[in-house]
């Protein structure tokens, strides 16, 4: 039995006036639901990319045609979802330009199978260039899933919509929207340190524009974020400061995909190299703004502390700090003594040295864990700095290591 659509904006808003922020989660397996929903999730999403995620599958694969959408959700999610959180609300990830579905009664089979709302998802949203283009001509468009959420509220379901711009927002707002939902992109990986700020800052612009268009039209809208760089509590804690307009986050891959692959890389190279100190402090610094913590030339050490096994661009860093490439380089010159770049390739190969201490790890492998995944240039930056190779200096080490062990 699906949950009342008055009764879920009651729950919502209760929480909004407690102080709280909305959680949903969009999952492909029963497990995730489970635990999500016990956890104090607001409502759990039925995407088809959520079930390719648990495939071991990008979230892309939920726009190829690799089966139908609607059918695949429908199957899952009535079977392994909606029986197991039955307190929970369930949406369904409807893909209104199905062309195989009537609409209206598309959705009133929804309704019937237990799901408390849908959301418009796959979207074409997501997709630009010629190839939108040509799904428009062929009448494939965003305008026919702000129909389907229309139809969804006339049947009195609980609707969540993903926009990617103010109009979309106004034409969502319009059809009888209960959310709207800023699409932030696909989840971004690979994005560290200073330019996953850079990223952040700039997914977190682009949502207050929508929601400042929401704001005008409908002022007591609840209004949520999804994907992009968004994925960790940092992320979403940055992106509710200092504004009142974001009220909560959906999230897929943070709460399923990235955990496990998180737990499960991060546990092997911990058996394969030493210890990383954790990027979320130094990352809640960054975010906060680094004056709050740090003089401009401490924040670029410690930056060079915690990423040196990974490509550093100093314009980045200046981008962070919000002033200028030339100032913070001469800045930190006058008072370190030396360029940055000459201060990043001494603390690399410093902590070479130290590694190299460690006969198990093949020189590549050092070369790599300090920011070098190019072993000539590594042995030819050792050279400078120390006045041999990196396997002359092992070789020694070893030397004195057989000399104190005939000597004891």
């Amino acid at each position: 039995m699906s949950l009342n659509r008055t009764v879920i904006l009651e729950r919502l808003q209760s929480q909004l006036c407690e102080g709280n922020h909305i959680i949903g989660v969009s999952t492909g397996t029963g497990i995730t639901a489970k635990y999500a929903a016990q956890s104090g999730a607001d409502f759990i999403l039925m995407l088809n990319s959520g079930k390719f995620r648990q495939m071991g599958r990008s979230s892309l694969a939920g726009f190829l045609p690799f089966c139908n959408s609607n059918d695949m959700v429908m199957d899952f999610a009535s079977r392994e979802i909606v029986p197991l959180v039955r307190h929970s609300p369930v949406l369904f990830g409807l893909n209104a330009n199905d062309p195989t579905i009537e609409m209206a009664d598309y959705i009133e089979v929804i309704k019937r199978r237990g799901f408390s709302g849908v959301n418009n998802y796959p979207t074409v949203g997501l997709i630009d260039g010629l190839f939108r283009e040509a799904l428009e001509e062929d009448g494939i468009s965003y305008d026919i899933e702000v129909e389907a959420i229309r139809l969804a509220h006339r049947q009195d379901l609980f609707t969540v919509a993903f926009v990617f711009d103010e109009l979309q927002a106004a034409q969502m707002i319009e059809a009888g929207a209960d959310v709207i939902c800023a699409h932030l992109g696909l989840t971004e990986g690979g994005l560290l340190g200073a330019r996953k700020v850079v990223s952040l800052e700039a997914a977190k612009s682009k949502a207050l524009r929508i929601f400042d268009t929401c704001n005008q039209l409908k002022p007591d809208l609840i209004k949520m974020i999804y994907g992009g760089p968004v994925k960790t509590p940092v992320d979403v804690q940055y992106m509710y400061s200092d504004n009142t307009d974001i009220m909560g986050y959906i999230g897929g891959s943070a709460f399923e995909r990235i955990p496990s692959e998180k737990s499960i890389t991060a546990i092997t190279r911990d058996f394969k190299r030493l210890g990383k100190l954790d990027e979320d402090d130094f990352m809640v610094k960054m975010l906060k703004g680094i004056t709050q913590h740090y003089d401009y030339v401490e924040f670029v050490k410690e930056y060079v502390a915690q990423n040196y096994s990974s490509e550093i661009v100093f314009s980045d860093l200046a981008k962070v700090a919000h002033v200028s490439r030339s100032y913070l380089s001469s800045l930190f010159k006058r008072e370190v003594g030396c360029s940055f770049q000459t201060y990043l390739v001494s603390f690399r190969i410093n902590k070479a040295v130290t590694l190299l201490h460690a006969p198990q790890l093949q020189l590549s492998e050092v070369a790599g864990m300090v920011g070098y995944p190019n072993y000539a240039q590594f042995s030819k930056m050792f050279k400078k700095l120390k006045g041999c190779s990196p396997k002359k200096y092992r070789s020694n080490l070893n030397t004195k290591t057989q000399n104190i062990k005939a000597f004891s």
